[in-house]
């Protein structure tokens, strides 16, 4: 055998025991003809001591090794000499007297440091995984993603649920963002699709009496990158019949609060049970469906003291239906013009064609960009509104909306940044709830699901389907984590006559409804339970719960932002005869 034992299991109950190591040379280090090396393996290092008046054999095999080297170490395990012990290392009472060293493999120098943590570029990490992953920072993360998906399927198997894999090449059918195709060579033109969920599979194993179901899911979406999104993802699936809203969420809820308890201890829930907001609520109050609840500052809506102000940038907003609404940023009443502009720049971005300000100064003098239309009652009544103080920034934004909430949403997270209360250790959980059923769509001019088009509408808003679809609400829930919707859900359609009215309200005609979902309309005439269910994704569960800010430091193996694989080169172009036997053609 190569070990006995880890490195990092040693402990001062070993000493005496003759001991078989192997792993990698994390440090090397000469002291008056004694060579020192730190040897790693997944469960830690340990100092091991090659001694010439011990094993002159193994001391100039420990000369001539250097970083990376994998090697097999024999010896006996000793305590440290009193004064060098190291408290910060679990193995730090002890060391390992080599007997004898063999060299497994020798290691070119790597790209860049693996024993320290350093800034490296992440163009280089990628092309380097498999050294970046040796690193004790990314270990660790490969280590916590296991544990989570463990504890989720221990906790899920203790409840009743099957674990059931559902298949990869399923058939296309558009669910929100484009498919992965893949091309059949049984079947010239014809397609295979990577499926963007399991959606329609985890129904129909409802329909076939499994009750309740899970899997740990990889999902495919063909859609440009950012740092919470990759071209394939990796899902917690659930599933549950004759189930109500309350029944997903509360088993949801339950699952992440004891995980989180159980697995990162150094973290905090903000609070149990988890906040409940309603659509509305968080989009007046946050500005966006996906809050982080962590801090205040939030918006509050000035638009009927806008109309009538004097200032024509509120009156047009409001003339045009639009919205005045504004964040009191605490604190800030000082901030120069410089920073103003730089506040401004940054809403821009989101379509904010200007970012209104009144400061409070400390003296009680104000600041403004409508200075001369600030009446003493007029600016009294606004102070109350923003409950503005002395020394306070208050900040406006007059659009449209939908450009007002997510720019004063989008600018209320920077500022939570810029005045450091986002608090990293603790993890604010909440629930959105009663989302809109529709989104009318101007451009295609019709309805398109908030949600996706299996979602059921709220029992009581059922005939609103046919008089004011737009007032409908879905039985959807989204569990959002710190500015991040990790998960979301909804109770199912179950009734055929029902799916089919949500087909036709969304513009598909009855001959593409058959021919794409025929199958599952014929299901729902087979005695189909009430069902509904919920899809944390497991990747931004472990980015927040590691404290990281982008996907790809949790995943093994990730896409860069272009989604390339830099490590592997794909995708790539293939052999002529590949396509051929395809039936496909390159279109230059």
């Amino acid at each position: 055998m190569y070990k006995t034992i880890s490195c990092g299991e040693l402990r001062a109950a070993h000493v005496g025991q003759t001991v078989m190591l192997a792993g990698w040379v994390h440090r090397r280090r000469d002291h008056g003809g004694v060579t020192f090396l730190d040897l790693r393996d997944r469960s830690g290092l340990v100092q091991v001591v090659a001694n010439p008046e011990i094993s002159p054999a193994a001391h100039a095999a420990a000369e001539a090794v250097r970083s990376e080297w994998v090697l097999q170490v024999e010896g006996k395990v000793r305590r440290r000499p009193a004064g060098m012990e190291n408290p910060q290392l679990p193995t730090g009472e002890i060391e390992v007297e080599v007997g004898a060293l063999t060299v497994l493999n020798p290691a070119r120098t790597p790209p860049f440091p693996l024993n320290e943590e350093t800034d490296v570029d992440e163009m280089t990490r990628l092309k380097y995984r498999y050294l970046d992953l040796r690193r004790e920072r990314m270990q660790g993360k490969l280590e916590l993603r296991h544990r989570i998906v463990k504890f989720i399927r221990d906790y899920l198997d203790g409840r009743g649920f099957w674990e059931i894999e559902t298949p990869i090449l399923f058939k296309t059918t558009p669910e929100g963002a484009r498919d992965y195709l893949v091309p059949s060579r049984l079947y010239p033109g014809e397609f295979y699709a990577l499926p963007q969920s399991p959606q329609q599979l985890k129904q129909l194993l409802m329909v076939a009496g499994v009750e309740r179901y899970f899997q740990i899911a990889r999902c495919f979406r063909d859609e440009d990158q950012r740092g919470d999104r990759q071209p394939e993802f990796t899902q917690l699936d659930l599933e549950m019949s004759f189930v109500q809203r309350e029944d997903i969420m509360g088993l949801a809820e339950g699952l992440f609060t004891e995980l989180v308890e159980t697995l990162v201890p150094g973290k905090k829930l903000l609070a149990k049970p988890w906040p409940r907001f309603t659509y509305a609520e968080v989009m007046a109050r946050y500005g966006k469906d996906n809050p982080d609840i962590r801090f205040e500052l939030e918006l509050r809506d000035i638009s009927d003291m806008a109309a009538g102000c004097g200032f024509q940038v509120f009156e047009k907003a409001i003339a045009s239906g639009g919205a005045v609404r504004g964040i009191n940023a605490k604190g800030c009443g000082a901030y120069s013009r410089k920073e103003i502009d730089e506040l401004t720049q940054f809403v821009a971005t989101f379509g904010a064609r200007g970012l209104a300000y009144l400061a409070v100064e400390a003296s009680g003098e104000h600041r403004s960009t409508f200075a001369k239309f600030l009446t003493p009652e007029w600016t009294s009544r606004l102070l109350e509104r923003m409950q503005a103080e002395l020394g306070d920034l208050l900040l406006f934004v007059a659009d449209k909306p939908a450009v007002v909430f997510e720019s004063l949403g989008r600018l209320r997270v920077h500022l939570g940044d810029r005045l450091g209360l986002r608090d990293p250790n603790t993890l604010a959980f909440c629930w959105v709830v009663d989302f809109p059923f529709f989104n009318w769509s101007e451009e295609e001019k019709r309805w398109d699901p908030s949600h996706h088009i299996f979602t059921a509408p709220m029992p009581e808003d059922i005939p609103l389907l046919d008089t004011d679809p737009g007032k409908a609400r879905g039985q959807q829930y989204d569990l959002v984590l710190n500015d991040h919707e990790v998960g979301g859900g909804s109770i199912r359609i179950h009734d055929r006559a029902l799916q089919e009215k949500v087909f036709a309200l969304i513009g598909l005609k009855p001959e593409v409804t058959q021919e794409r979902f025929g199958h599952m309309l014929e299901a729902f005439e087979y005695g189909t339970p009430p069902h509904g269910g919920i899809a944390p994704g497991i990747d931004r569960l472990c980015m927040i719960l590691a404290g990281e800010t982008n996907i790809r430091e949790v995943i093994a193996f990730p896409k860069n932002q272009a989604a390339r694989d830099v490590m592997a080169g794909a995708p790539t172009f293939v052999e002529p005869g590949q396509l051929s036997e395809l039936h496909l053609t390159i279109r230059e």
